[in-house]
């Protein structure tokens, strides 16, 4: 548990840190275009400093969902904290098709009144190339750490830097096409800049509606994640695979199916190395719930509505009082398979007398039992 905690603590640093320098550049870069887009007369300068400013949302959800993501799961919150991120995620994409919206409509006002049309200054050239340099620097930066913790989150986010590197790209070109006499070119670059933060909003949107409605990893995964059980010795079958994700983590409960005749503490044995095996070598699986099988019960419970032991145990003692063997049994073991109910009776070793004997014994004991419509094999065992 401890070396859990100290991963997920040195998760949180790398990812404040990472964060801390991108909301700083990005705030300078938000400034920065805003101040030169109204000075220098480009409103596709200005509209990329708006989504400057956005960007620092971003950089605020980040932080915000890796403060929590540490946190362990508690009382209220036995599955963690991931949820937070994604409401998160889904106020963020909401704020950006907004302000993607607020930003289209003043620049097609601009583009349908000419006398509005503006003229940039050569010094927003030099700042819409300093942002394509610095938004790209970040999503080096921050890809570089998303690779060291391999954390979805910070990948995320330096994509997200990527795409401010484009849309600058698109405020460079307009710029230089408006300096060369075609104003309409920054009106136009407005519109599409406004374009791509929508579509940046609505991917942040559709991904977080994904995850709350429990959709699965993507197939890649699902298939490292049953080829990683398969490897694990005493596995017999995989059924009923569910997974999900939770934030920045996932989650996964399915059955393995195991030799019917196990012991209960192997079966959880197998269980548990399943479930350590997973967590060590799927990233981000971080909470899973393994059951194990004696059979494929994948189209429906086939023992279901058999008599539990205190049930059974009453009517064999009503059938099988008189008879010696019973008598003498050192215990009783029960197998619910293919919808019935196995009985082993541990006897004596000093009982033994031949095998003959144990079909005698066998078949008094199927001849007592006819009534018992659950009661299937009957075994006898000797120690």
């Amino acid at each position: 548990m401890s070396n859990s905690n100290e991963k997920s603590n040195e998760r949180y640093r790398v990812t404040r840190n990472v964060t801390i320098v991108g909301a700083l550049v990005n705030t300078l870069l938000a400034f920065g275009k805003v101040i030169f887009g109204l000075l220098g007369q480009s409103s596709a300068l200005l509209a990329d400093g708006i989504h400057s400013f956005s960007d620092l949302l971003s950089d605020g959800l980040v932080l915000f969902a890796a403060h929590h993501a540490k946190e362990g799961p508690d009382e209220r919150h036995p599955y963690g904290h991931g949820r937070y991120e994604t409401m998160g995620a889904m106020g963020l994409g909401t704020l950006l098709i907004l302000v993607s919206l607020g930003i289209i409509w003043d620049a097609q006002e601009r583009l349908f009144t000419p006398e509005n049309l503006l003229q940039p200054d050569t010094i927003t050239l030099f700042v819409a190339l300093f942002s394509i340099l610095a938004n790209e620097g970040l999503f080096q930066y921050t890809n570089q750490a998303a690779k060291k913790i391999d954390s979805d989150l910070l990948r995320a986010n330096a994509w997200h830097h990527r795409s401010d590197a484009i849309s600058s790209i698109v405020v460079l070109v307009a710029i230089g096409g408006s300096l060369a006499g075609l104003p309409y070119l920054d009106a136009i670059a407005a519109i599409i800049v406004g374009l791509m933060v929508a579509k940046i909003g609505w991917d942040v949107i559709r991904s977080a509606m994904h995850e709350l409605v429990d959709s699965s990893l993507d197939k890649e995964q699902v298939e490292q994640i049953r080829q990683t059980i398969f490897a694990v010795g005493g596995v017999c079958d995989i059924h009923m695979l569910r997974t999900r994700r939770l934030g920045g983590s996932a989650s996964a409960d399915l059955h393995v199916q195991v030799e019917p005749w196990l012991s209960v503490s192997e079966g959880h044995m197998i269980a548990d190395v399943v479930q350590r095996t997973l967590m060590r070598e799927i990233s981000g699986l971080t909470d899973i719930t393994v059951h194990i099988d004696p059979e494929n019960d994948e189209d429906g419970a086939l023992c279901i509505g058999l008599p539990l032991r205190t049930e059974i145990e009453k009517q064999l003692d009503q059938q099988w009082h008189d008879l010696l063997c019973y008598q003498q049994r050192k215990r009783v073991l029960l197998h619910y398979l293919n919808g019935k109910i196995i009985v082993e009776l541990i006897l004596p070793l000093e009982d033994f007398q031949g095998l003959e004997w144990v079909k005698t014994q066998k078949t008094e004991l199927q001849d007592h039992a006819t009534a018992i419509e659950s009661l299937g094999q009957i075994r006898l065992l000797f120690e």
